[in-house]
């Protein structure tokens, strides 16, 4: 059989790779674009290794968590498949050098101003989440907030109602196993501020469930309040996220969100008066 002929017969099958190769990127695309979808489904589950958020303020953390990965995915698959497009369409055939795009302008200034965007609307979207998260309310003895002071320690917590004038709930330093947490309740569906106050050195107010944590700085004379509005009730842990000293890991305590009347007994059960 003769060369020509011989080649003949490979045509075919090689003019079909390239459209085989199209259908199983197209493929692959659909699927992506179907887990995609059913991920955006159940977006409230998918926190990507953040705790539920217990909070009006978490959630709004949590958005800006998923609308950055989402952000980075979006990167990262086309980045992918620029590369896989130029090893299965653009690989060498012959020693002929291919186009060069050096010194092309729209190009250059495509992958300049696509990134300088990318980083705009992430700093927007933080921005504006962080003048959300810093907002205050004032507070006062008929104001709808609820104050609790929060002075820490070496190594344990002090809570306080100055609005409804209880006693001061004063934690001892505990082990992870231990049942006798201190323990301070604020109402769910309310709005809490905290004042943070520390006696020695720098500590970290830390609840997982908020999704915030703040330092606290001896002496500092502002930026140690935050306010949160709580979504649903139940006993969540804290603790010190500030290495402090030699018992720093017994620095815990819990918060308790309950109803409206709950909390209402639970401050006459310390001396304190809503009135």
């Amino acid at each position: 059989m003769s060369p020509t002929r011989r080649r003949e017969r490979r045509t075919p099958a090689s003019a079909g790779a390239p459209g085989a190769r199209r259908r199983l990127l197209t493929g692959a695309a659909a699927l992506s674009a179907l887990a995609f979808a059913a991920t955006a489904c159940s977006a409230e589950k998918v926190r990507l290794g953040l705790p539920t958020p217990a909070t009006e303020q978490a959630k709004r953390v949590l958005t800006l968590w998923q609308g950055s990965w989402i952000a980075a995915l979006a990167v990262g698959a086309l980045v992918w498949g620029l590369i896989i497009w130029a090893v299965l369409f653009h690989r060498k055939r012959s020693d002929q050098l291919p186009p060069q795009v050096r010194y092309n302008l729209p190009i250059e200034m495509l992958y300049t101003v696509v990134p300088f965007i990318i980083v705009a609307v992430l700093f927007y979207f933080t921005a504006r989440d962080e003048t959300y998260l810093e907002k205050l309310t004032p507070v006062s003895q008929s104001s709808d907030v609820t104050l609790v002071n929060v002075t820490a320690f070496q190594w344990s917590w002090q809570f306080d109602y100055p609005q409804y004038h209880t006693r001061s709930i004063v934690g001892e330093p505990v082990s992870p196993d231990e049942p006798h947490k201190p323990m301070f309740e604020i109402p769910v569906g309310k709005k809490v501020r905290f004042h943070l106050v520390s006696k020695d050195v720098i500590h970290s107010f830390w609840v997982p469930s908020f999704i915030f944590k703040r330092d606290i700085i001896p002496g500092a004379k502002s930026g140690q309040d935050f306010e949160i509005t709580p979504t649903k009730t139940g006993t969540y842990e804290g603790r010190c996220a500030e290495l402090c000293g030699v018992e720093h890991g017994r620095m815990l305590f819990q918060v308790k969100i309950v109803p409206q009347a709950e909390f209402e007994q639970f401050i006459s059960s310390h001396g304190g008066s809503m009135q």
